[in-house]
């Protein structure tokens, strides 16, 4: 039995510190969907300043939070949203903006930088004039970091040039902001002027940030006044919330410093790991703190099997197909644990190497 663990399955696995908890317990809270808890005021009124817009909305993750503004942006069935093929939206929330809004989904292939071609985001707006057999355009969802390309982010010029397509056409932009946080660092951009043209964000704090749940939907007052009835809706309607909003806000003084580590930790990771024969890495690709690898062709084992060998050494990561695989770095993940990591793959492929008598 491993003595370590080192859990790299998302940065969604961490635990609450000693001053979340101290937080937790000393938080003022009253009745949120009433709309008089304090402290759940204070941190949707702190994201919002953060992020440069007028309101902000706890919700309890960044799925609701994105099909909640997806929803109100396209808030008649039948309506359209362009988004990446690969995106989250797209691919890992449960079809929801279909399902449960009625929103048609109209995926754009995703560069390898998570970006769309703004022509063909252009493109692929439909014609007002066949309204009578086409779903009305009303929405362009991105993505940054873009997380099936590996947390790549979207540059700030961008983004510009997106919202200014969106306006020359009279629709809304979105931003899925699961990492916000990690862009700007990334890039060095300010939260404000990085989501600049955005009409609405999702910034998750369960995931870079480290707090235990949750996620706050920026955007106008009348906006967000649309997205709160809607959340009501969808049973994300919470009581007490303070309690949990208190540890955010933790989250926040707390480990916003603390990005620039994880994302040191992470390019030391991809290198190592590139240097292991059998593995391959893009290096160059790793900006935030997500770091995808491959097994090389011809390797006799899997991602799956991999996965189980480096748990019996107490290490922990996520496959994500049959010969890919992802880690991701978070505060609680020290240059130590790094190392052990990296000495635990080396150990598990001269195992696999012996065994092919290589």
């Amino acid at each position: 039995m491993a003595t370590r663990t080192v859990d790299l399955r998302s940065d969604s696995v961490t635990k609450p510190t000693e001053a979340m908890k101290a937080a937790m317990a000393a938080a003022e809270v009253d009745d949120d969907v009433l709309g008089t808890d304090p402290t759940a005021f204070r941190l949707e009124s702190e994201v919002a300043r953060m992020l440069g817009k007028e309101a902000g909305l706890f919700v309890p993750s960044t799925t609701m939070s994105n099909l909640v503004s997806v929803l109100v942006h396209c808030d008649i069935r039948g309506s359209e949203a362009i988004l990446g093929d690969s995106s989250h939206i797209h691919i890992y929330e449960n079809g929801g903006i279909s399902t449960i809004g009625g929103v048609h989904p109209r995926p754009v292939k995703n560069n390898e930088d998570g970006t769309m071609d703004i022509d063909l985001i252009e493109a692929a707006i439909r014609d007002p004039r066949g309204e009578l057999v086409y779903p009305t355009t009303r929405l362009i969802c991105l993505e940054s970091p873009h997380g099936s390309t590996g947390g790549r982010c979207l540059p700030v010029e961008y983004i510009d040039r997106v919202g200014e397509l969106a306006k020359k056409h009279g629709l809304k932009l979105h931003i899925d902001g699961a990492r916000i946080f990690n862009a700007s660092v990334a890039l060095g951009v300010p939260l404000d002027r990085l989501v600049q043209a955005a009409d609405s964000v999702s910034a998750c704090l369960s995931k870079g940030v480290g707090a235990p749940v949750g996620t706050v939907i920026v955007g106008s007052k009348t906006f967000i006044a649309k997205a709160r009835r809607l959340r009501k809706t969808l049973g994300g309607g919470m009581r007490q919330l303070g309690f949990i909003c208190a540890a955010a806000l933790v989250a926040l003084q707390e480990n916003l410093g603390k990005l620039e580590n994880d994302h040191k930790h992470a390019k030391i990771l991809a290198e190592g790991l590139n240097q292991i024969k059998g593995l391959r890495v893009n290096v160059a690709a790793v900006e935030t703190n997500i770091v995808i690898f491959d097994i090389v062709e011809g390797l006799e084992i899997t991602a799956e099997k991999l996965s189980k060998l480096l748990a019996e050494h107490g290490v922990f990561v996520m496959p994500r197909g049959p010969s890919r695989m992802r880690m991701v770095l978070h505060h609680q993940i020290s240059s130590s644990d790094v190392q052990y990591t990296l000495s635990c793959f080396q150990q598990v492929f001269s195992g696999l190497q012996e065994e092919n008598g290589n």
